[in-house]
């Protein structure tokens, strides 16, 4: 369960939590219509497809959790391989088809916005899902080897599906196949800004201080201090994306709102699937908010990053790379409402 003195700490930003993350959309946007060129001046500090305001903003939101995980607990998640399976088999096989059979129903008149939804749903979140699963509670270890292990078949798989879906599925839907080359390198390049760095980051620092300073320091003084670090960088997040696109938004808000419809239909669809699931099979909340948080998510900064580097900065696919994420957090912050929720009214122990 929660540590108090970090329930304290964060009860404030957690109480109005929903409200911050809409001021700094609403923060965004209007940044990125008043202040002069500023899509550009952000599109300029980039390097390669990743943009470096982003990156920052993403690997100091992800630092704090993953310094709370132990990591010698995470070889206990193979005690329980009928939940591995299931996660695995939502995960992998039925979210990619959701997106699929979603972008097509969609969005077939606008075929590259419905190519960008196809390949974000190739590949599960790595990122923000242990935010998420941090804000509600969940297990966090279980969700460290779950990202740990997405990220390998990521590398592994994610040319092989996008293969599959664009070659040869579209066209048994009547709609012309796509080729999209991408090599594993640069798919393990974008799985190890996003995820390497702060998982390194977080390992250093466990094994650092405790040999320093001692395990009750650490867990005490440390891991309070860095807490807040997590929703702080959230919202800067937050402002640098629609700062970044606030001015494209403003000009074909129905396009985004084409785009938006079919991932919001996904992201609920996918949490309720997995939540019940785990329910259904005895799972605890922790172990059952970690895996629905998992499946429900998707790696937009991959997606983002192959849209681009395939199609263009200014493609069709990459601008729905880039609606993904901005939807993806309102949307998740209610399911999050809902996993807590749930946990009160399905769980007599809640830990």
């Amino acid at each position: 369960m929660t540590n108090q003195t970090e329930v304290k700490r964060l009860s404030f930003l957690d109480r109005y939590l929903t409200l911050w993350i809409f001021l700094a959309m609403i923060l965004g946007v209007v940044i990125g219509n008043i202040v002069p060129d500023m899509d550009q001046k952000l599109d300029a500090l980039s390097y390669g497809t990743t943009n470096i305001p982003l990156a920052i903003g993403l690997i100091l939101m992800m630092y704090p959790p993953l310094t709370k995980v132990q990591f010698s607990k995470i070889p206990s998640i193979l005690s329980k391989p009928k939940l591995l399976l299931v996660s695995f088999f939502i995960t992998w096989i039925v979210g990619p088809f959701l997106m699929f059979l979603l972008s097509v129903l969609f969005l077939k008149e606008y075929p590259e916005y419905m190519t960008g939804l196809i390949v974000i749903g190739l590949a599960p979140c790595i990122a923000m899902v242990i935010v998420w699963n941090e804000l509600a509670d969940g297990n966090r270890e279980l969700v460290a080897g779950l990202v740990g292990i997405n990220s390998l078949l990521q590398v592994f798989f994610f040319s092989s599906y996008a293969y599959f879906y664009l070659e040869i599925v579209l066209p048994l839907f009547g709609i012309k196949g796509l080729s999209l080359d991408i090599s594993m390198l640069e798919i393990a390049k974008t799985v190890g800004v996003y995820l390497g760095i702060p998982f390194v980051l977080a390992l250093i620092s466990r094994w650092f201080f405790i040999q320093k300073k001692g395990e009750a320091w650490f867990t005490q003084k440390f891991i309070p201090f860095v807490s807040p670090w997590t929703l702080i960088s959230l919202l800067f997040t937050i402002v640098v994306m629609f700062s970044l696109k606030g001015k494209m938004m403003m000009t074909i808000p129905f396009d985004v709102l084409k785009i938006a419809l079919p991932l919001v239909i996904y992201f609920a669809l996918m949490f309720v699937l997995m939540f019940i699931t785990s329910r259904f099979m005895g799972a605890t909340y922790s172990d059952t908010a970690a895996l629905s948080f998992t499946a429900s998510g998707n790696n937009f900064e991959l997606a983002i990053a192959v849209s681009i580097g395939v199609f263009g900065l200014h493609s069709g696919e990459a601008f729905a790379g880039v609606v993904g994420p901005l939807v993806e957090v309102p949307a998740l912050i209610i399911l999050v409402k809902l996993a807590q929720f749930w946990r009160k009214k399905w769980f007599t122990n809640p830990s």
